[in-house]
């Protein structure tokens, strides 16, 4: 079945295109993706932790830990080189999906 497919890889290319443009924590991730997409993508930190954990073990992000001035620790993302590479196929994927989906319903800008 495809769809789980679909449902990681959508991830995984949400993700890697907000890091795209800048270092974030988890939370900010997460937010990021859900005003963008006006709520219809929404992560769990429970969800999306996993996914980062991935994404850093492939090497397409690099986790550091950092304190904030309150003293609270927390863990920020940035996009490595490998992960820019990544995107760039995986954004050309997506394309290719969306071409297919409008050949066989009628999908304008899926």
């Amino acid at each position: 079945m495809i769809l789980p497919a679909i449902k990681r890889g959508s991830a995984e290319l949400a993700v890697l295109v907000i890091l795209s443009e800048g270092r974030l924590h988890g939370y900010e991730i997460a937010k990021q993706i859900e005003v963008r997409t006006g709520g219809v993508l929404r992560f769990t930190l429970a969800s999306l932790y996993p996914l980062l954990y991935n994404l850093e073990k492939r090497g397409f992000v690099r986790g550091a830990w950092e304190t904030t001035k309150s003293g609270r620790r927390r863990r920020c993302y940035v996009l490595t080189s490998p992960g820019k590479k990544q995107l760039v196929p995986l954004r050309e994927e997506w394309v290719q999906f969306f071409r297919a989906l409008n050949q066989i319903a009628g999908i304008i800008n899926a």
